[in-house]
């Protein structure tokens, strides 16, 4: 008997090799995926298959291939690529595609992104629990097995990116990119070739071991080398991309990180020069100076829940322009509404070049005030944590789009359940840091497990 229920998330399918994921569920989840096409897409005859450094990987997409070759779908694979590779490929050949990541976590996990053509999303409400059902009632196999053949889109791709900025109004740049042994090493270096940017890559070698550092920016640790050699080489620009390469993070040249609501808010603004009245999308743990920055350009502010399957369903419903994530996430009507970490980078060198400021200074108007940050915090029962902290707050604005959002004049925050583990992530913002950090520790002080 096949154990799905550790790997099937809200958005993914994610486990540790080979205990909670293998091969023999690979090639169901594959033979599932492709029944799923098979209903939801009956034109569609191949899907797209890439994968990421991780050894483990080469074994389990072989087998998911398998799977989906059992029920007569033909596989398109692209080796090696960054998620948001694979979701231009989806959009740009109008294919279901799937890439085997798990992302940033470490070396020992895998899983599977997937989404029907056209980078449609699918989620938990999408098809991953349809798939997940099937994965435990078999579709039965076809009289003719699907075919292969292959394909590198890595060109297709950089023109892809580069139709995002004004590649003639960069500046030649020093920057320093940490692709921490991820595929940012692959598409990154591709992606600046013959471009006036002076690129110099740390730990570029693709390797699913992590050898250097875990490829997992969000964590201030991670940046720590990106940190000390912008400063070293006197960099403009620093950017750190996680291991599938869809998220990046920036720090100045002071070698000072720049949050996902930041950049988020930056841009933005950027996107809206050119598209006075659109929509922007945030999720509803960005800092609300997005939502002042869109509205203060003109566009139309949208607060979503955290997921990249929720936000592009937002995205295709709204028409929005752009949707941003306070984790790294960036998100594009123009990019199948799919997210990569490299159009945002672009974007904000162009801003750079163009500003006639360091980023150090074009930052500030982007920062109004006091952010925590996400904090963790292991809890037995988050769902009973969650009602403690919502009773003593009641006075306040309060929401259940995603967790618990309480809004006050001067500050507010969002408690919710991690969707991986046993974790409540807190961010919390404030006018100032005095008192951001009092709302933290009385929030906090909420949290502790009562006896």
């Amino acid at each position: 008997m096949l154990d799905t229920t550790a790997v099937f998330k809200a958005y993914d399918i994610r486990g540790t090799v080979p205990d909670q994921l293998d091969s023999d569920l690979c090639r169901a989840i594959g033979a599932a995926f492709a029944a799923f096409v098979r209903r939801a897409e009956p034109e569609t005859g191949e899907v797209i298959i890439g994968r990421d450094m991780r050894p483990s990987g080469v074994e389990l997409s072989a087998a998911f291939v398998e799977g989906v070759q059992s029920q007569g779908l033909s596989v398109v694979t692209i080796g090696l690529a960054s998620t948001d590779l694979v979701y231009f490929a989806s959009g740009h050949l109008d294919l279901p595609g799937v890439i085997f990541t798990a992302s940033h976590n470490p070396a020992g996990y895998n899983g599977i992104k997937a989404c029907l053509s056209s980078a449609r999303p699918i989620g938990v409400d999408t098809g991953l629990a349809d798939i997940e059902a099937m994965v435990h009632d078999p579709p039965a196999p076809a009289d003719t097995l699907g075919g292969a053949r292959s394909l590198d889109l890595l060109d297709e791709f950089v023109q892809h990116v580069r139709t995002f900025v004004d590649i003639t109004a960069l500046a030649p740049l020093k920057v320093v990119a940490d692709t921490a042994n991820g595929m940012g090493g692959l598409v990154v270096p591709a992606a600046f070739h013959g471009l006036p940017i002076d690129l110099e890559v740390m730990y570029a070698e693709l390797d699913g071991t992590f050898p250097n550092h875990p490829a997992d920016p969000i964590q201030p640790e991670n940046q720590r080398d990106l940190q000390e050699r912008v400063l070293e080489v006197g960099a403009d620009v620093g950017l750190a991309f996680d291991g599938d390469a869809d998220r990046v993070f920036v720090v100045d040249e002071r070698a000072e990180p720049l949050s996902g609501s930041t950049i988020t808010a930056m841009v933005a603004d950027r996107m809206l020069r050119d598209a006075p009245g659109a929509t922007i999308i945030h999720n509803l743990i960005c800092s609300k100076t997005v939502g002042e920055v869109v509205t203060e350009a003109g566009g139309t502010a949208l607060r979503s829940r955290v997921g990249h399957s929720y936000i592009k369903a937002m995205m295709a419903e709204s028409g929005a322009l752009f949707a941003g994530e306070h984790s790294g996430h960036y998100y594009f009507r123009d990019n199948f509404r799919a997210d990569s970490g490299l159009i945002a980078a672009m974007v904000v060198l162009e801003l750079v070049s163009t500003s006639g400021q360091a980023l150090s200074e074009l930052r500030i108007p982007y920062e109004r005030y006091w952010a925590s940050g996400e904090r963790n915090s292991r809890v037995d029962d988050a769902a009973a944590v969650i009602e403690r902290v919502a009773a003593t707050f009641d006075s306040g604005d309060v929401d259940r789009l995603d967790g618990l959002t309480v809004t006050f004049d001067d500050w507010w925050f969002n408690l919710r359940p991690s969707n991986t583990e046993p974790l409540l992530r807190l961010n919390l913002e404030a006018a100032d840091e005095a008192s951001g950090r009092s709302r933290v520790a009385e929030v906090e002080a909420l949290m502790v497990e009562r006896t």
